[in-house]
């Protein structure tokens, strides 16, 4: 009798298997980051040990037979996909040439925000700006030079600082080393005065209209006495 006769599995085996062994192995493997024992795969697509090595051997064949540009190897007693050989100068490139990537004047000013007025807001790094910097932001997230600093108490918007790889990529040990002044950002304290000016600009701007309306308040209130 069958273990899925008698509803009894072992101890390499789950409850329930999945239907095709060696796409459940592909899925686990491309998404480790590290050589996987040939017990934890097969823990991790309920399949025995003994048929999961089976399994990675014949992929590992296959992949070689097919010339596909990576293969399956059992390295330090552990199952992971490696780039082969032959192709290690395209990979390097293609690693290189990501790193070297020079961040746009956009990128570089709003860093330099980031950098002198931290933890600040995405609106905050706008208003200083004067334009939208969300797709800005996402890019220096994405290349690790900005990280989330948890949320501003009064408003709820999340919060924005430089990283430690921002420290190492511009050649300083803290943020107390930067320059007085940003060469990005050389009139940063004259875009605060003018922002402070413009809010107080239309808060006055908002008083006459409240005035008028008292006022023709006033002589409704004149006329009904008279």
């Amino acid at each position: 009798m069958t273990e899925a006769a008698t509803g009894e599995t072992t101890e390499d085996t789950l409850a329930i298997e999945f239907a095709d062994l060696r796409p459940a192995l592909e899925a686990v493997l491309m998404v480790a980051d590290e050589p996987l024992a040939a017990a934890s795969l097969a823990s991790a697509v309920g399949h025995p040990t003994a048929a999961v090595i089976d399994a990675l051997e014949a992929l590992a064949a296959e992949y070689t037979e097919q010339g596909r540009g990576f293969d399956l190897r059992n390295v330090a007693g552990g199952w992971r996909f490696y780039t082969r050989e032959e192709y290690a100068a395209v990979v390097e490139g293609f690693v290189l040439e990501g790193q070297q990537a020079r961040l746009t004047q956009a990128a570089l000013e709003t860093l330099a925000v980031v950098a002198y007025k931290q933890p600040v807001s995405r609106a905050r790094v706008s208003a200083i700006r004067g334009v939208n910097v969300d797709g800005v932001m996402r890019t220096l997230l994405t290349r690790g030079l900005v990280e989330e600093a948890g949320q501003d108490h009064e408003t709820g918007a999340n919060l924005y600082r430089t990283t430690g790889y921002f420290l190492e990529r511009i050649g300083i040990t803290d943020l107390g080393e930067l320059p007085e002044l940003a060469p990005y950002l050389p009139d940063l304290a004259d875009m605060e005065e003018e922002l402070t000016e413009q809010v107080s600009q239309e808060a006055l701007a908002a008083q006459p209209e409240e005035g008028a309306a008292n006022g023709s308040d006033s002589d409704d209130a004149a006329e009904s006495q008279a």
